[in-house]
């Protein structure tokens, strides 16, 4: 068993190329040892060179009440009124920390997906500038 940590690219090619051959060796094995080794150091080396972003928490539920065969309609009740459902579906609203708890529950959405910023856009007047709320009124910033 040659283990060597996986620091570049080339290391990472050569890591994965050794789980193929090792991918059928019968369990309690050196091979199999090695194999438990070597994805351990691959899976580490892709957490930091491939990082890969939680879902939009919008999309996750869409995607729970398509797997569910729902729709959006199903949400009344555990997320509020028509109005509030519509709100939040279409990003007018993010979800409360109430909301994120009953969807955590009653879709088995994992909570850290839910309570991520939904990434709503930006309102752009007219001659391009964002609106932003402040505190006494309106502010225009170019």
């Amino acid at each position: 068993m040659d283990i060597k940590p996986i620091r570049a690219e080339a290391d990472y090619e050569r890591a994965l190329r050794r789980v193929e051959e090792l991918w059928d060796s019968p369990e309690g094995s050196a091979e199999s040892d090695e194999l438990d080794v070597v994805t351990t150091l691959i899976e580490a080396y892709e957490r930091q060179h491939y990082p890969i972003d939680l879902p939009n928490p919008i999309e996750a539920i869409k995607f729970r009440l398509e797997q569910k065969g729902q729709d959006p309609r199903a949400l009344i009740g555990v997320i509020g009124q028509r109005t509030r459902v519509y709100e939040v579906m279409r990003g007018k609203r993010p979800l409360s920390l109430n909301m994120i708890r009953r969807l955590h529950e009653k879709l088995d959405i994992p909570a850290e997906i839910l309570i991520q910023p939904t990434g709503r856009s930006r309102k752009v007047g007219v001659h391009g500038s964002e609106t932003r709320l402040r505190r006494g009124g309106m502010r225009k910033s170019a």
